[in-house]
């Protein structure tokens, strides 16, 4: 069964068929350029499969973001680490319209604090298109650095941020706690 988690605003919830649609809407959208979009309607549906089915597989997965008091699904985000990943990764995606507001920052700290509370990870990374400059900022609002970059086999080259673990000092910097 997928966890719920709720935030000051927002209620992260498993994704199902309900969902087609939006996930549909995203990825037939520019907004989904960043994370192999755009994608016709049954690829946008496989990747709705994946993530539902990441939940299986690994036990954890990326939640669909509602507003609490409206019910409006926003976006996605969660936890993500399928076959030739580099590591455990933190993402989100916001749907057109709900960009600014806070929601993906709200989501990845809630999504992040699950990942550090419920399943014991020490650390995770983000994986941001250079260009994407808004998720650049999200993940530095988590308190996310940037490390370095990879090679994406599919997505090309990408940012990796680190996100911090509980047991990293981040008062000066970011690195863990005793660490030279």
């Amino acid at each position: 069964m997928i966890p719920i988690l709720t935030s000051e605003r927002l209620t992260l919830r498993g994704p199902g068929p309900q969902d087609v649609p939006a996930i549909t809407d995203f990825y037939a959208s520019d907004r989904a350029r960043y994370v192999g979009g755009p994608k016709e309607e049954d690829q946008a549906w496989r990747q709705l499969a994946a993530e539902i089915g990441h939940w299986s597989l690994r036990g954890y997965g990326r939640w669909m973001i509602d507003v609490t008091d409206t019910g409006q699904t926003v976006g996605m985000a969660g936890l993500w680490y399928p076959e030739g990943w580099p590591e455990p990764e933190i993402g989100w995606d916001l749907f057109e319209g709900f960009e600014g507001q806070g929601y993906a920052t709200e989501a990845a700290r809630a999504a992040r604090d699950y990942a550090q509370d419920k399943l014991g990870w020490q650390t995770a990374i983000s994986l941001v298109n250079p260009e994407n400059v808004a998720s650049a900022r999200v993940a530095m609002r988590v308190e996310a650095w940037l490390e370095g970059a990879i090679d994406h086999p599919r997505l090309g080259h990408l940012d990796l941020y680190r996100h911090p673990g509980p047991s990293w000092d981040n008062t000066d910097t970011l690195a863990p706690k005793g660490a030279a």
